[in-house]
């Protein structure tokens, strides 16, 4: 039986899609990052770096969500998993870029100008993070003015991977960005992710 530890409302919501993609089933371990479960003895046999997610299929103990969604979508040869080394490699490309580009600055971004209490946030923070956020955006309004997919013809797991770590950009003006905005909500529309999101909300 595969188990996944860790909330919705965390980057294990990447996670919660990817297995509705698939269709598995699952037991799930609803904790928060930081949340007293995660420095537990257990847990941090698991995984030493305390984080969510981390999956243990069958023994087989992985943490990570962009590599868990790569392996999943592996596993169970899934159509999501580009067959084509090419696709595979844009894949890897994306998500391994939204890590890097989007990922931190998104999230400072959103918390430092809506999400923590106002006398929490700091503007410089707020900012800086956006500037970043825009550029990067600004390289995904390129690629997607080319493809509708970010690796291949059809949605696959980067497609997810990208889109799921920008669920906080679903609350933004992605007006300056039209092909990013039709390409996440095309992302979005989707069954499993549907499910995903009530999950977290």
């Amino acid at each position: 039986m595969l188990r996944i530890y860790g909330a919705a409302k965390s980057r294990t919501l990447r996670t919660l899609w990817m297995v509705g993609e698939l269709g598995l089933a699952y037991d799930h371990k609803d904790y928060l990052p930081r949340a007293p479960e995660t420095r537990t003895p257990e847990f941090r046999a698991l995984n030493p770096n305390g984080r969510v997610p981390v999956i243990d299929d069958d023994g087989f103990v992985l943490s990570e969500s962009m590599a868990i969604n790569f392996y999943l979508a592996k596993k169970h040869r899934s159509a999501l998993y580009p067959s084509d080394p090419k696709h595979e490699a844009l894949a890897l490309q994306w998500s391994l870029w939204e890590t890097d580009r989007v990922d931190r600055q998104l999230v400072n971004y959103v918390r430092h100008s809506k999400e923590l209490p106002e006398a929490e946030r700091k503007k410089e923070i707020a900012d800086a993070s956006w500037k970043e956020v825009v550029e990067s955006f600004d390289v995904l309004e390129i690629a997607l003015a080319k493809s509708a997919w970010l690796a291949g013809p059809a949605f696959s797991v980067g497609d997810l991977n990208v889109a799921g770590a920008l669920y906080r950009a679903l609350f933004l003006d992605l007006a300056k960005w039209p092909h990013v905005q039709a390409w996440l909500n095309r992302c979005w529309d989707r069954p499993a992710a549907k499910r995903a999101r009530a999950m977290r909300e």
